[in-house]
């Protein structure tokens, strides 16, 4: 990297000198004396101060951007937090160190031997320049894997400690000691950092090691024989259940050469059930409705958590077709859309009363809504004789009024159907279904409502676009109706109401756009006044005000 020669010696020197200080603090640990404590806590400082010349190289660095690659920027973020840890393992050195001052006899240093952690400490600080220099995923995540064997170390000890403490056995020394083995422990944690820095140097992408332990074992699994140093891994987003989803592909497929499915797709790893329950539901609708989800391409799982590839669908958001795609693109879209949706809703249907679940899904996402925004909460209150319920009191009104409202048929629904699981392939031309860990059986408007207020609750104001999005409301609302005359629910615009009522409502814990949010809410608020307002009249007379569904 031109002009980083001078941040490169200076992390260079910060990496001798926090081995040296390890060795020094080992030496002291073995047999104390003034001057070894010397030795240790005076190293401290310079340490410090190169560590704050390498941050603050690496921030001007950055800033200045000239003639600088992702790579070299990925580097350079690398190094830093190298940096950081490494001035970390410094400080615990001295906390070690100034332990040892409450130590009165070495006899259980002697028993309890702290030697092999100091030699899987100073094996792993006496790879980082060649793991570095190399770029060797293999090296870092040899790093990476010092802080379990730290643990697996440290808790042998403690457990051999508290054995003895219990005895009533030199207590002062035995505390001491765990102490001592607890700074030694953490010194794995900074490791652990430093690994994973070393691998997101060399990937381009923030990932802990049971995560890319995960993306080995489930690319070993689709016959992939190749180093890993030749995959490609970018981040496509973050989701709320915590879960790593991103673009795995060969480097050269990034070049144009021809790439093997199984060595492209999307990687997800993560909570075990949450994996496991998508693997299942793309099962299913590879038998329900094969190419509407993606193929499973390998599977993994380890301890609790589970991993797996799945086939990347070409193609954009729904949400891109709508606000990008020319007005002849937008028509035909729409139309491939609705007849999939169509055609899956009337080969999955059965007969059978389900419940909506609206009013409970919203009353379990209440407190998230009143975090963010408390001062939309009604009290009650009375104008006149009118007495006016407060919001609470409106949503145990919609409550009963659900419990006796029931779909006669069910469908298989998508469970989470935003605008943006949706992706449109113009070429094929299809629709595909994407994020389907949330599949079940249950009432089409679970998923039609959800839909709508996906696009309703896009803040975005300009008159042309907001026409489009409107536009698509209208259409698939009228979708909707014929779909429910069809199947004779007289009923559905009353259930609709309800479910635009939970997404209007639940969606402002996500919008900071005060006004706007405040608008949702409102909104939500009429319907269920609407509904309540009806409340001992027939359902099938019930008609929900349109207007509500446009901005």
């Amino acid at each position: 990297m031109n002009g980083l020669e001078g941040l490169e010696e200076n992390f260079r020197f910060l990496v001798l000198e926090v081995t040296s200080q390890m060795s020094e603090t080992r030496a002291f640990v073995s047999a104390p004396t003034h001057a070894g404590y010397d030795k240790v806590v005076s190293r401290d400082g310079y340490i410090d101060n190169l560590k704050d010349i390498v941050e603050d190289k690496c921030y001007s660095r950055i800033h200045s951007g000239r003639g600088l690659s992702k790579r070299d920027i990925d580097r350079i973020r690398g190094l830093q937090i190298i940096s950081a840890n490494l001035e970390r393992i410094a400080d615990y050195c001295v906390n070690i160190a100034g332990q040892m001052r409450y130590l009165k006899d070495l006899s259980v240093l002697v028993r309890q031997n702290p030697g092999p952690l100091f030699d899987i400490i100073q094996e792993g600080l006496s790879r980082i320049l060649e793991v570095r220099s190399r770029a060797d995923v293999n090296g870092a995540l040899g790093i990476c894997r010092a802080e379990f064997d730290l643990d697996r170390l440290y808790k042998e000890a403690f457990d051999a400690l508290m054995e003895e403490l219990r005895q009533g056995r030199d207590v002062q020394n035995g505390v001491t000691a765990i102490f001592l083995f607890r700074y030694l422990e953490r010194i794995g944690d900074s490791l652990l950092n430093i690994g994973e820095a070393l691998l997101f140097s060399v990937i381009g992408e923030k990932i802990k090691i049971e995560q890319f332990q995960a993306l080995q074992q489930t690319l070993s699994k689709t016959g992939f024989e190749g180093d890993l140093d030749d995959i490609d891994f970018r981040s496509i987003w973050g989701t709320r259940s915590g879960c790593r989803i991103g673009r795995v592909s060969t480097r050269e497929a990034q070049a144009g050469a021809p790439l093997d499915p199984t060595q492209g797709g999307i990687f997800k790893e993560g909570n075990i059930k949450k994996i496991r329950r998508e693997r299942e539901n793309l099962e299913l609708w590879a038998r329900v409705s094969p190419g509407t989800g993606p193929r499973i391409f390998s599977y993994h799982e380890e301890g609790d958590s589970a991993s797996m590839l799945v086939e990347f669908l070409p193609g954009c958001t729904w949400t891109e077709v709508v606000l990008t795609a020319s007005e002849d693109i937008l028509e035909d879209a729409i139309f491939v859309f609705e007849q999939t949706v169509g055609d899956i809703w009337r080969s999955t249907l059965e007969m059978g009363e389900a419940p909506l679940g609206a009013m409970g899904q919203l009353k379990d996402r209440m407190a998230a809504v009143r975090h963010v925004h408390p001062d939309f909460f009604r009290p009650a209150r009375t104008l006149g004789p009118v007495a006016i319920p407060s919001t609470d009191e409106l949503i145990a009104q919609c409550c009963d009024i659900e419990a006796c409202l029931r779909a006669p048929m069910t469908v298989l629904l998508h469970g989470d159907f935003n605008a943006n699981n949706i992706v449109f392939d113009q070429a094929a031309p299809r629709m595909h279904y994407v994020d389907l860990h949330r599949t079940r059986r249950g009432d089409f408007i679970q998923d039609t409502s959800v839909f709508l207020v996906s696009f309703f609750r896009m803040p975005i104001f300009e008159p042309g676009l907001r026409r489009r999005i409107n536009h698509m409301i209208a259409s698939f609302y009228d979708y909707s109706r014929d779909f429910a005359d069809d199947i004779g629910d007289g009923a559905w615009q009353a259930r609709l109401a309800l479910g635009l009522a939970r997404s209007l409502t639940t969606s402002t814990r996500f919008e900071l756009n005060y006004d706007f949010a405040r608008e949702m809410f409102l909104r939500a608020h009429y319907l269920m006044e609407g509904l309540a307002a009806h409340q001992g009249k027939p359902w099938e007379d019930y008609r929900l005000p349109r207007p509500i569904l446009f901005y």
